[in-house]
């Protein structure tokens, strides 16, 4: 009998080898960070149902999993509960905050540009990949799903970096303190 324990970590089934995405650099673009904060990162610490039924809920960033103390659960480290960082703060600033390093590991697990080949999403989903706290998402449509693969599918310009103010067209109205996140 071969038991799997929660979120891959300590059972005889691990997760396959990490993928290597190309550097920032090979692709020239990078996520948007506006966007990550208020659209992707609180994902992690929201209660997810269960897709396969039974009621039960937990996070990404729980203990057993994504938790950057005590997470077993790969690379993709979060920092649960995070207030947002202002936005009008030097990049310095913000690439101190805890915000920031939420930003780096999910970016880890992305090719910019590319949803259908990052392991943020391919994992959760179940596709071609083991994800050893199981189904997260039940499809491509879910609502969270939508979101992380808009912020991957739309970085920011060339040549500009993650606090761009052109990445706010990813909010309607374009203005990441009062805009909807854009999932179209």
């Amino acid at each position: 009998m071969i038991a799997l324990t929660g979120c891959g970590g300590g059972g005889p089934v691990g997760d396959p080898g990490l993928v290597g995405n190309p550097p920032v650099a090979a692709s020239g673009q990078r996520l948007a960070f506006a966007y990550f904060q208020q659209c992707v990162n609180p994902i992690f610490s929201s209660k997810l149902p269960n897709p396969n039924g039974g009621g039960t809920t937990n996070t990404c960033a729980a203990g057993g999993c994504h938790d950057n103390t005590t997470g077993t659960g790969g690379a993709l480290r979060i920092i649960p509960n995070l207030n947002p960082v202002a936005l009008t703060d030097t990049p310095d600033v913000i690439r101190a905050s805890d915000m920031y390093k939420n930003f780096l590991s999910a970016q880890g697990e992305v090719v910019i540009g590319a949803p259908a080949q990052s392991l943020l999403l391919n994992k959760p989903l179940l596709q071609n990949v083991l994800h050893g706290g199981g189904l997260i998402f039940p499809n491509d449509q879910d609502p969270h799903v939508k979101l992380i693969q808009y912020w991957i599918s739309h970085p920011a310009p060339q040549g500009q970096d993650e606090f761009s103010t052109a990445t706010y067209g990813m909010f309607t109205p374009a203005d990441p303190n009062i805009g909807v996140c854009n999932t179209n």
